[in-house]
């Protein structure tokens, strides 16, 4: 008896944590560009400092076009730095299941800064939505984990 409910609590916990662990959105995303739908890049999102960062860890790159650029259009510290390896997502705070920060977010083609909202879809937690604002004009981009 005492093995039955050791393995049924075991079940339970391994269930709950998985769960939990998908419904992060910690983790590699892939984003896609609004115009050709192709695969852009990859972001690992992560936490430091209870804030939330992400990283672009890889580009697609049509063939001929420079494969590791460099931004030269972006701002401040990250100007002429490469933009594999630049966090594009700085300092979001939880706000109940979002994730929110005042120019959270870069666009490295155009250089420009946006207040910056992301959530998990709440159909699908394999989705992340990711929005960009200025007042009230936004543009919402939904990215893909990678498992």
């Amino acid at each position: 008896m005492k093995k039955t409910i050791f393995f049924i609590s075991f079940l339970v916990l391994t269930f709950v944590f998985s769960n939990l662990s998908a419904q992060s959105v910690l983790g590699k995303w892939k984003t896609m560009d609004d115009e050709t739908k192709k695969p852009k890049s990859i972001v690992l999102i992560y936490k430091k400092d209870g804030k939330l960062y992400g990283k672009i860890e890889k580009l697609f790159k049509e063939p001929g076009e420079d494969q590791d650029p460099i931004c030269e259009v972006c701002p401040g510290s990250r100007k002429n730095k490469k933009v594999i390896g630049m966090d594009v997502i700085t300092g979001l705070t939880a706000s109940g299941k979002e994730w929110k920060g005042d120019n959270g977010i870069l666009d490295p083609k155009t250089g420009k800064l946006y207040d910056c909202k992301l959530w998990l879809d709440e159909k699908d937690s394999d989705k992340l939505q990711v929005r960009g604002y200025i007042a009230f004009f936004y543009r919402t981009q939904v990215w893909q984990r990678v498992k």
